[in-house]
């Protein structure tokens, strides 16, 4: 919901999980003088990264700000929390993330509890809410809700499961906020529950589940085998008699599909091509309803918005070649305007492309599953009149290597802004490889896949060759077909056909070198040694000489250890086998090491930090019993220049996904 609110008054409603965060089960004896059970949130916490518990000492009061609060948890649950840990570094890399199994076509209420137990000012800790990967609230600040520490405030978020696959879990998580740069980077929650609103037609019972065909098929033969029991003789006469009968039947069978081959045969000899009235379905066809018509877009209708023809049309105006501001592998990506003021950016597939439906599908399914702050959001899609267009988050500044090779009007970005968008496309990647169920791979990673927001957020882009990983413990890779860009593909991926996320860590490395050095991945025009941005880079960084080949305009802005800890670093990315490469979090690590060393570096010369910081989102929208938070982002421009800018995103459209 966006903008909107729930009323629950008129509604019934089944408590489906009440949990003490961080502590242990209540009884009803010891509940708030309503009788309710809370129980344990441990097995409900998802991942190994559990995060830790705090419970305030016997001393310490709660303060409830009315009596009627007194009723919304008993004090034990405010007294106990469950936080993210200590380690800043660890914390904004992961999310702490419950799951629990929900019925679908059903709206629920998500309230969430907390307290500050330790801090007492804003800022000191701030945090985003994400409600099956979309952002409930971002800023979080329990003592900007509170005024002061051991007050108790609970917030209430409603969400609507579809019935599709994969929304019979709920996800609820939470992560540091960075763009406010808070003291902690840490998340905290104390009570959790989750209510179940009746439907349209006021019923809270799901359907009956579906017996499954093995299921039917046992109960079938375990009744017929007891009937056979019964009448075993009867049967046995039954079999010499059917056997005798059958095979008689089984030649008459035989020579009639000898015939019909035969006549089948002759057919296709006759016309000179195979019949057209096979089993296999379009993947698309086009119709001149309003609505999506191939079975494509009805089974991806469910995860995001669906955009009409007509609304595409009016967006690009008619596609206009003024409006485009790119052109890829799927086709030309055009810059519009959807619901009348929101900017998006506008993929169209070209029919020529290699890419197709089955890039399409797997791009929805990707990004409609994944939510980071350093991922593109998609918005829509639209699959009509033989069209297949995919609406995102309007990236303002463009592709990272439109700012690498000083194209335009562009200026090249300082060393700061180069290694402060790696970190976050490093972090962008990492999710991908640890932060889903199973391993994703990229399978394309290059500059102009890492996308810029208006706030320098570098987010990752196109899904479309992206591939699942192995979801057994004893394989480690994937057979597929070779796919990617030349000059950032995986040699060992190209040799074996093996995919492995250490695939996208090599594409990566490339992306590096190509930071540092600010030329293209291949450039066939320069010397046979230096085409290959990989293989010169390694050859210079192995003798020494990587310093006299780094972009001129930032080659005096790098401090000599944060080089060194790059070049490190990407050189490890490019080893030959994949086993001896590090993974994703050991280059985001070592890319946030790089940084401090810069940090230091320029605090010891008397530099100015003059980049953008990591933005937030905005929120979708609370229910009746909480208030919007406007997301702001804080840019560093002059020391004693701050300004608060609202971060766009499509969730605030009531229509978004």
């Amino acid at each position: 919901f966006a903008d909107q609110t729930v009323d629950i008054a008129t509604s019934s409603f089944q408590t489906m999980y009440r949990f003490n965060i961080g502590g242990g089960y209540i009884p009803p004896s010891n509940d708030s003088g309503l009788a309710r059970s809370w129980f344990d949130d441990t097995p409900y916490v998802f991942g190994v990264m559990q995060g830790i518990s705090y419970t305030a000492g016997p001393r310490f009061h709660v303060k409830y700000p009315t009596e009627a609060s007194e009723y919304a948890a008993p004090v034990e649950v405010y007294l106990g929390t469950r936080s993210m840990g200590s380690d800043p570094r660890v914390n904004q890399n992961y999310n702490l993330t419950w799951t629990m199994e929900v019925d679908g076509n059903f709206t629920y209420v998500v309230r969430l509890h907390f307290c500050e137990l330790l801090l007492n000012r804003p800022n000191q800790r701030a945090f985003d809410i994400y409600i099956n990967n979309k952002t409930a609230q971002s800023d979080a600040d329990v003592i900007e809700m509170t005024s002061e520490r051991g007050v108790p405030v609970y917030k209430d978020f409603a969400v609507h499961m579809a019935d599709d696959p994969g929304d019979e879990v709920m996800w609820v998580a939470m992560h540091p906020s960075v763009a406010l740069r808070p003291q902690f980077y840490d998340a905290i929650l104390n009570g959790l529950e989750v209510f179940k609103l009746n439907d349209t037609a006021g019923n809270l019972a799901a359907p009956d589940p579906v017996p499954s065909k093995m299921l039917a098929e046992a109960e079938l033969g375990n009744s017929e085998k007891d009937r056979s029991k019964k009448s075993k003789d009867q049967a046995n006469l039954a079999t010499v008699i059917g056997g005798t009968a059958g095979g008689a039947a089984a030649v008459g069978i035989v020579a009639a599909i000898c015939v019909v081959v035969y006549h089948n045969k002759k057919n296709r000899e006759l016309t000179g091509s195979d019949s057209h009235n096979s089993g296999w379905l379009p993947m698309y066809h086009s119709t001149t309803s309003g609505k999506s018509s191939g079975h494509l877009a009805a089974n991806l209708a469910g995860m995001c918005r669906h955009f009409s023809i007509a609304e595409i049309k009016t967006a690009t105006k008619n596609f206009s070649e003024s409006l485009v501001i790119g052109v890829g592998g799927f086709g030309k990506v055009y810059r519009g305007v959807v619901d009348g003021d929101t900017k998006v950016a506008i993929k169209r597939s070209n029919p020529s492309s290699e890419q197709g439906a089955l890039e399409f599908q797997t791009e929805i399914e990707m990004l409609s599953k994944l939510r980071h702050r350093h991922l593109v959001s998609l918005i829509g899609f639209c699959e009509e009149s033989n069209e297949m267009v995919l609406v995102y988050d309007y990236m303002e500044h463009g592709t990272l290597r439109e700012h690498l090779y000083n194209k335009g009007s562009n200026p090249p970005l300082s060393w700061r802004h180069r290694l402060d968008i790696c970190i976050g496309a490093a972090r962008g990647l990492h999710y991908l490889h640890t932060g889903a169920k199973y391993t994703i791979i990229h399978r394309d990673v290059k500059t102009t896949n890492i996308l810029v927001d208006e706030n320098w957020v570098a987010k990752v882009s196109d899904f479309g060759l992206s591939k699942s990983g192995s979801s057994t413990v004893n394989q480690a890779h994937v057979s597929t077909m070779v796919k990617g860009s030349f000059g950032y593909l995986d040699p060992e991926y190209f040799r074996r056909q093996q995919l492995t996320d250490k695939s996208d860590v090599y594409s990566f490395g490339v992306v590096l070198f190509e930071v540092l050095m600010a030329r293209p991945a291949l450039s066939p025009q320069l010397p046979r040694e230096q085409v290959s941005l990989a293989d010169y880079a390694l050859s210079c960084q192995r003798k020494g000489t990587l310093r006299d080949v780094v972009d001129p305009t930032i080659k005096d802005q790098i401090a000599p250890e944060c080089l060194i800890k790059f070049a490190e670093t990407a050189e490890k990315c490019l080893a030959d086998q994949g086993l001896e490469r590090p993974s994703m979090g050991d280059v985001l690590w070592n890319l946030e090491f790089a940084m401090q060393l810069q940090d230091a570096f320029d605090g010891a010369s008397g530099r100015r930090n003059s980049y953008g910081s990591t933005a937030s989102v905005t929120t979708i929208g609370t229910s009746s019993t909480s208030r919007a938070h406007d997301a702001c982002v804080v840019i560093e421009e002059d020391d004693d220049d701050i300004t608060n800018r609202a971060a766009f995103s499509q969730l605030v459209q009531p229509t978004g996904r």
